[in-house]
């Protein structure tokens, strides 16, 4: 019976070969769609899933309140580890500090000559209480006292084998920042992919006070972002309760002023990696709604080549009315015939998924850089894969082959045989015109979702951000010595190709920055906001193309003496004229209460990202804390070959001034665009899959208008025998499409605003939703839709009538 069932299903699928080849390529897209998305999801999804207490670890987050709204900081202040430990005993154990160092030079080697400067999330100092938190895999030393003594450090097998070859590194040493020797203690395996806790040179945490950690040990104000603390809470304890207690816990150790505004909130180590207002260590977010987005868009596309296969079956059943007719006056059962066009589809079906796994296979390397995963993660041939693709394989089969195996087996044999079938009757045809509505929805769903993506990130790349970002190199600056930071530039100058220099903090749009309290003129307390330090050289607002609206520039000084402000702290202040502020005092937090004269105001630019407003900030001087230094490059001459020169003198320069570090440079037009990678991945991911959506629907709409031009072909020649022209031809078979396209742009609309006006509301600088959007998707589905109807169209068109009469 099977053998039989096989045979005829063959039979069919070669006879209506052309229909078939539509139907595979269409599911095939679809199936390898959703098996990409789905090993993404499961990727994205696995997050810090391989610790053991996962679900019960939890990082401390602080959290401001102020009338500027509220503000999450990753970093606790590090007295509170002790005071935790002793105000919790419970807790003595399961609660750890991860101090992280945003990147720093390492030194290896037997005369330490291997010098490599690593990024940050690979640096840190752990406790060896790190180690009962989070399973690592150990390769060699003990996890309970691996780095218990102060100058020790476990390296993974990647950092081990980088800083010493094949050589066995326990024992051996490296050197940090050229400031303190560790040695190897201890080689643990790499951290997998999935983790926000990437670190591969863990330090001993004992060495932190004489390595020089950035805060006071016992400031209970002071917070660096980097110094985290994360928890495992006992089965008896909830975390909303651990909260709560976390409330009195504040207002015993802070000042009553500081302690109103901040609470301390704890973050599920499982949610870490789906959060972007705090960030992780790996630097990779991805929020849940976009991988929901992904999970439902890739359903709707699979969806989409499973309603081809329901039109086309539909479409030609009135060429299998006989063979139905025929099988049920010898014998067959509805059962069997319903097995039997289902056995058609699950044929479909499985050479449609022979082809997604080549499909995928293929894609994977593109699908990786689109979406930022590690393509070796990404496993084709993995249990859990398979039994997705089995389950797909099933689900695929029910919802295209029922109600086509449903519709032919309830055909009435007597009819059949007579012929009097009718092509398509009112309820099929309403069927096969709501199933193209729908795929087209679809399709115009994710055409708006991209021209609204492409808006936003063009406006991210061409909003006004207060300062020039062309043709700015950044240059890191590392510890260094008196004196050396003005050889440098007095070295620099003599090139050519650069017009100006500036030493800073940061660029100016930057997510490390350096918040402070403070305290306006002679008021009594403390203002009820904070305020961005942006610590800079008199050079800084000429080299970034800032703006002087009032006053001057502050004077040349190693320390805080003079201040500039922006336009935003103006207005916080309720102080209507920039001018007026001018002459005016600050008294900032942790100085000493010493006050500092505001001597110009700036016009607002960015203190971060476009992801949140300007911030209230300040400009002013403090030598020790320049890290980075700015030219600005004429681009006047020469080109791309005498800027790549240049840069090759400065590193140059460079390296003859710090002969014991690496040189390191980016252009700031890059670093801003880092700032929107997630962003940039949807938007390419929308263009992706709205691609795949209308290659699917229009393959669907090809096979159809086929159909009907077949089944019309003597309409078509006594027309044309009439005088019907090939354009009324092809507009007699566009006129329903075109109607059918703009009904699903109706529908899509409001969907589509919905969805992406829920996704603008996380920015505050954002796009308008324009209706030119919903028109120029409108238009392109059109556009789509005629050139797919007019192909055939044109051909059934240019047919000789006498031939198509003839054969009828």
């Amino acid at each position: 019976m099977l053998k039989s069932y096989f045979s005829t299903a063959l039979r069919a699928l070669k006879r209506n070969w052309n229909y078939t080849v539509i139907n595979v390529v269409g599911l095939t897209f679809g199936l390898a769609c959703c098996l990409m998305l789905f090993m993404a999801i499961r990727y994205e999804l696995s997050y810090d899933r391989h610790h053991a207490n996962a679900d019960h670890t939890y990082r401390m987050i602080t959290y401001y309140r102020d009338s500027d709204g509220d503000d999450r900081n990753t970093g606790v202040t590090l007295p509170a580890l002790a005071a935790l430990r002793t105000d919790f005993p419970e807790l003595k154990h399961q609660a750890t500090m991860v101090y992280e160092l945003f990147g720093g030079l390492v030194k290896a080697g037997d005369n330490q000559s291997s010098k490599f400067l690593e990024d940050g999330g690979v640096l840190a100092f752990v406790e060896p209480d790190y180690f009962r938190l989070f399973n690592y895999q150990w390769k060699e030393g003990n996890p309970q006292t691996a780095v218990k003594n102060p100058n020790t450090v476990v390296l993974s097998e990647r950092m081990a084998h980088k800083y010493f070859g094949n050589a066995d590194p326990v024992g051996k040493s490296i050197r940090v920042e050229n400031k303190m020797d560790f040695v190897v203690t201890g080689v643990v395996q790499n951290p997998p992919a999935t983790t926000n806790l990437p670190f591969e040179v863990l330090l001993s945490f004992a060495s932190l006070k004489q390595f020089g950690a950035n805060g006071g040990w016992d400031e209970w104000k002071a917070v660096y972002s980097g110094a985290q603390i994360y928890l495992t809470l006992p089965p008896t304890i909830e975390s909303a309760q651990m909260e709560k207690a976390l409330v009195p816990f504040v207002h015993k150790y802070m000042r009553p002023e500081d302690a109103k505004h901040l609470q301390y909130e704890l973050q599920p180590l499982t949610n870490i990696h789906f959060d972007a207002r705090t960030g992780n260590s790996a630097n990779r977010t991805v929020s849940k709604q976009m991988i929901w987005s992904m999970a439902l868009i890739g359903m709707f596309i699979l969806i989409t080549a499973c309603v081809n296969f329901i039109n086309l079956a539909t479409a030609q059943a009135i060429h299998r009315a006989k063979e139905v007719g025929v099988r049920k006056v010898l014998g067959s059962s509805r059962t069997q015939l319903v097995r039997q066009f289902l056995g058609e589809t699950g044929l479909l079906t499985g050479l449609a998924v022979g082809l997604a796994f080549f499909v995928a296979y293929l894609s994977l390397p593109y699908v990786s850089e689109l979406l930022d995963i590690k393509a070796a993660t990404l496993v084709l041939f993995d249990p859990g894969v398979i039994t997705f693709v089995v389950f797909l394989a099933v689900l695929t089969t029910v919802l295209a082959g029922s109600y086509p195996a449903l519709v032919l087996s309830g055909y009435q044999p007597v009819l059949a045989l007579r012929g009097r079938m009718r092509m398509a009757g009112n309820s099929q045809l309403t069927l096969r015109r709501s199933l193209i509505v729908f795929q087209f929805a679809i399709s115009q769903m994710l055409i708006i979702g991209t021209i609204i993506a492409y808006s936003q990130m063009k406006y991210f790349r061409s909003a006004d951000l207060g300062y020039d970002k062309d043709a700015i190199l950044t240059v890191q600056i590392p510890e260094r010595k008196p004196g050396q930071l003005e050889a440098l530039k007095a070295k620099l100058t003599g090139l050519s190709n650069i017009r100006s220099m500036s030493y800073g903090l940061s660029i100016p749009s930057s997510d490390g920055n350096w918040w402070t309290s403070f305290t306006y003129n002679n008021d009594a307390k403390e203002a009820d906001f904070g305020v961005v330090f942006r610590f800079a050289d008199t050079s800084y607002v000429n080299t970034y193309g800032l703006k002087l609206i009032a006053g001057r520039m502050y004077q040349s000084a190693d320390t805080t003496r003079e201040v500039v402000v922006n336009e935003s702290l103006v207005k916080k202040l309720g102080i209507r004229q920039p001018k007026q502020i001018i002459g005016k005092y600050l008294t900032l937090g942790g100085g000493g209460n010493v006050k500092k004269q505001i001597v110009g105001v700036v016009k607002d630019f960015n203190t971060f990202s476009l992801h949140q407003q300007t911030n209230p900030s300040i400009l002013t001087t403090r030598r020790d804390a320049y890290h980075v230094l700015g030219i600005k490059l004429s681009t006047q001459q020469g080109g791309t070959a005498s800027i790549s020169r240049l840069i090759g003198e400065v590193e140059t320069t460079w390296n003859a001034t710090f002969p014991d570090f690496v040189f390191k440079y980016e252009f700031l037009d890059q670093t801003l665009a880092n700032f929107y990678r997630s962003e940039e991945r949807m938007y390419a991911l929308f263009r992706l899959l709205a691609g795949i959506a209308i290659f699917i629907g229009c393959l669907g709409l090809y096979g159809v208008v086929a159909f009907m031009a077949e089944s019309r072909t003597k309409e078509v020649g006594i027309r044309k025998v009439l005088g019907a022209t090939t354009t009324h031809i092809v507009g007699l078979f566009s006129a329903d499409f075109v109607k059918l396209v703009l009904i699903a742009l109706l529908l899509a609309s409001p969907i589509a605003w919905y969805v992406m006006n829920k996704w603008l509301s996380d920015f505050p600088y954002k796009i308008d939703i324009a209706w030119w959007m919903f028109a120029l998707a409108g238009v392109l589905a059109v556009s789509i839709a005629l050139l797919t109807v007019s192909i055939q169209s044109i051909k059934a068109a240019l047919a000789n009538p006498v031939k198509s009469l003839r054969s009828e």
